[in-house]
């Protein structure tokens, strides 16, 4: 049987990171972390019925872990327009804060990181700035992950350069805050600081940090990360195409690097865009199932 219950984190000054613990009876395989992208939250790998990624790995014996980032889901208090937080928080504070208690509840750090479009970014980002975590990651899984935009596509020049990179300052000047939700462009909000950092990012400046000027390409540049699998969509023209995840892939240190695109003409069961890559019911037969080669080729198996 599939469980499912909330833990939280505490960080910042007042703030509860929300952490949804999904695994399979008593049982306490690998430990698997999830992070989810910009204007989303966990919600995205799960639902409450244990539908999702992370109850189909809980359901194959891994422990899972999913995040929701500062003022996200369920995480305490909910964004407003007062929040001066950003990605560099999630950096060098909230992911470092989850990894931890993740350690003291189960004993050992996560030995899988998952993550969706921007979460990719921010996993990689801590493994520039905290590069011990490494070690103890034994392989990664990125689903329509990108740090800048390289496709031309008329989608992505509507809802990036048109929406991300204009309309939406009109919005946080307005409302102080990001209100991505409301609009429905997406499942959550974000910060002010958080949305500035990422069209930064994704406008193909330099990655380096607004902050501090952490220069996070500079400390991947030579170094090794853990086994990495990039999960694209055929149906995925606007926020990260091949070109977009091969160019982010290439500023990813000197690692293994695999991307693989799922659609029907390369004999999948659907063509995925970048949320139905997670959500749809045929991925379990797809990329969930790769997921689960990719993880027994590098690190331990669970026995359910």
């Amino acid at each position: 049987m599939i469980k499912q219950n909330s833990l939280y984190v505490p960080v910042g000054e007042g703030h509860q990171l929300h952490l949804r613990h999904i695994y399979h009876g008593q049982h306490s395989g690998p430990a698997v972390l999830f992070i989810h992208g910009a204007v989303e939250n966990g919600k995205i790998f799960y639902t409450q019925s244990n539908k999702g990624l992370a109850p189909f790995l809980a359901s194959q014996g891994y422990q899972c872990f999913v995040a929701d980032l500062r003022g996200r889901g369920d995480s305490k208090p909910a964004i407003s327009k007062g929040d001066t937080h950003g990605q560099t928080e999630s950096i060098v504070e909230d992911i470092p804060a989850i990894l931890q208690f993740i350690t003291a509840k189960t004993g050992n750090r996560p030995q899988f990181w998952v993550a969706h479009s921007w979460g990719g970014v921010l996993l990689n980002s801590v493994f520039a700035r905290f590069p011990n975590e490494i070690e103890h990651v034994s392989a990664c899984v990125y689903f329509g992950t990108k740090r800048s935009l390289y496709n031309r596509h008329p989608e992505k020049l509507l809802k990036a350069n048109l929406i991300w990179y204009t309309l939406a300052f009109w919005q946080v000047n307005k409302h102080g805050y990001l209100p991505a939700k409301r609009l429905k462009w997406g499942s959550d909000n974000e910060t002010r600081k958080s949305h500035a950092q990422s069209v930064q990012w994704a406008k193909r400046l330099p990655w380096v940090d607004s902050d501090d000027g952490f220069d996070y390409a500079a400390a991947l540049k030579d170094r090794a990360l853990p086994p990495t699998l990039h999960i694209a969509g055929v149906k995925d023209k606007a926020l990260a195409q091949p070109i977009d995840i091969k160019k982010f892939m290439a500023e990813s240190g000197t690692g293994i690097q695999e991307i693989v695109v799922y659609g029907r003409r390369y004999g999948h069961q659907h063509d995925y865009d970048h949320i139905n890559m997670l959500t749809h019911s045929a991925a379990r037969h797809d990329q969930f199932s790769d997921i689960l080669a990719w993880f027994e080729r590098f690190g331990q198996v669970p026995s359910v």
